[in-house]
């Protein structure tokens, strides 16, 4: 299954704010939207970032209580990997795997398009598990 499968059955709406928008008003987006990264984005729709539960815990490690009210520019990963929607669940998980992210914006023509999570993949790759299990009791049955 690829990414494109994945979003068209997911959707595609993505969770953004600005770069200078504060750290406050992304932790009450976390919380109200039940997520666990926001997507930080300039003019464009063109990813300049990524804010996670995460990073904002070790961002009050490292500040305090004062980093609620710093830009998300400045605790905010600027170095996002991303994928494609012609990336498979292999893929994806193998990029997640390999720099320990959890979330992965989907990219097109440098356009954020979407984004995945590691709970996306596994939902999907269990799917298509299941389904090749399936396969194989009706061969034998059959």
């Amino acid at each position: 299954m690829s990414v494109k499968a994945i979003l068209n059955e997911k959707g595609r709406q993505v969770v953004t704010v600005d770069p200078q928008a504060k750290v406050r008003q992304v932790v009450v987006l976390l919380h109200e939207n039940h997520i666990g990264a926001v997507i930080i984005v300039k003019p464009g729709d063109r990813i300049a970032g990524i804010l996670t539960e995460r990073d904002v815990v070790a961002a009050m490690a490292k500040f305090g209580a004062d980093c609620l009210d710093k830009p998300v520019s400045s605790v905010m990963w600027s170095k996002v990997h991303c994928c494609t929607e012609d990336m498979t669940i292999d893929d994806i998980m193998e990029i997640m795997n390999n720099m320990r992210s959890r979330h992965l914006p989907v990219e097109k023509n440098g356009r954020l398009v979407g984004i995945v999570s590691i709970g996306d993949a596994v939902r999907h790759h269990i799917r298509a598990i299941e389904h090749e299990a399936e396969q194989i009791k009706a061969y034998i049955a059959g």
